[in-house]
This record gives structure tokens, sequence and C-alpha cells, in this order.
């Protein structure tokens, strides 16, 4: 199976916000795009854009992905979320089986972290309750890949409401490593807004579902 590839052909501004699901009563933390950048190859029939990035941590370091392999439940998983240029923008993609391709990233705590996270961590403070904003100019995502670009990939849902089946997920196998303190950060943030009562914004995976009838390939032998 081809390699996965992110592209940079135009990054631009980022801006990073919380976004709030509130039929899940969760939240995540996202970089929005505000330009152009790509992933291409691997199971994607074209070129997809990336429209944001989002992460999914847990209320201690042992748990957190959304996603398990043999049975390893890691302490946090980002998300590269992209759509399909072919639709007219991305809210019809979310209506398209092939609509959105997402790229999933496991985090595991370790002692030597990968020094690109400090750039998105450190501006945790900005944006500690629901609603704020932040600017986040010349990011490039791709940085944050592992070396390895080995992946699991299957189609299957959103794991959010409505879970709309429309995602080709592509999850890399070499996790990128976070320290424990980068973990509490994350696990600073509020889902509440400034001036309401203070609910720590943490376990906000979701469980795994049964596989049903989907086949999950890779990349590697």
């Amino acid at each position: 199976m081809a390699r996965v590839e992110a592209q940079s052909e135009s990054w631009g501004l980022l801006e990073k916000h919380p976004v709030v699901f509130s039929d899940r009563k969760t939240a995540i933390t996202a970089l929005k795009l505000l330009s152009i950048a790509v992933l291409r190859g691997g199971p994607l029939p074209g070129v997809f854009r990336l429209r944001q990035l989002h992460f999914h941590w847990g209320s201690s370091d042992d748990h957190g992905s959304e996603h398990v392999v043999n049975g390893v439940r890691y302490a946090g998983e980002l998300h590269m979320l992209h759509w399909n240029p072919k639709y007219s923008n991305y809210l019809d993609a979310r209506r398209r089986t092939d609509g959105v391709a997402v790229l999933a990233i496991f985090l595991q705590v370790g002692e030597t972290p990968k020094p690109e996270m400090k750039r998105i961590l450190e501006e945790i403070n900005a944006i500690k309750t629901k609603g704020k904003e932040a600017p986040f100019p010349n990011f490039d995502p791709s940085i944050l890949f592992p070396k390895s670009h080995d992946y699991w990939t299957y189609h299957g849902s959103f794991t959010t409401p409505p879970c709309e089946e429309c995602v080709t997920w592509i999850i890399l196998r070499e996790p990128i490593i976070v320290s424990s303190d980068q973990m509490a950060k994350l696990r600073s943030l509020s889902k509440n807004a400034e001036n309401e009562p203070d609910h720590p914004l943490v376990d906000n995976w979701r469980p795994t579902q049964p596989r049903y009838f989907r086949m999950v390939s890779a990349s590697f032998l």
C-alpha cells in the first residue's frame, strides 16, 4: 500500500480555539486552518485538504486515545481532519462516503517528548476556557509526524455525534512522545466559559466501537 504524505502548499495563519460538542458535553482543542495544506497517498483516491487539528485525552496518562492497538490505549490521540475538495465545501463532503480523511497519531508518555509539541502546548494558557481564541501563525502541522509513516486504515465514522459514516481513517503505527507534564497541560483546560463554574476538560474520547463488517488494512507486513 502506498505511503501517505502530508504536504504544505501554503500553511499561512492558524488559529487555536476550543471547539465544544454540546451533545456530548465534551470539547476539544483545535487548530482552525485558514489556508491550504494537503494529505495525499495511501488509501486516498486523491488530494485532501486539511481543515483542522484536535486532540483527545483522558483524566490520567493511562488512557485517552480513541483507538486501541493490541489492547493498548495511549495517553492521547491527535487527529488531523481533511476533506475531499472534489465536493463544494466541507459540509457537503461530510455527506459523502469518500468526503473526509482523518490522520490519527497516538500520544505516548515518555522521557524524550517531541520538541514540536511544545509549540502547541505553550499557547494553552491563552485558551483555558470555552470560546477563547489565540493567533497561531506560521505553523506546519506535518512536523508533528513521527519518523515512520506506517499506518492502519479503515472506513468508518466521526467519533462525535452525529457520527457520519464518511471517514477514511489513517492511524499511524508509531506514536509521538509527550511528557506527563504536557498531558497535564491539556487537562488544565476547562469545558466552561470564563465566568462559569470550573469543569475540567478530561476524557473527551469516545469508547471503542464494534468493528462489524469493517476491514482494517495495514501499509506494512
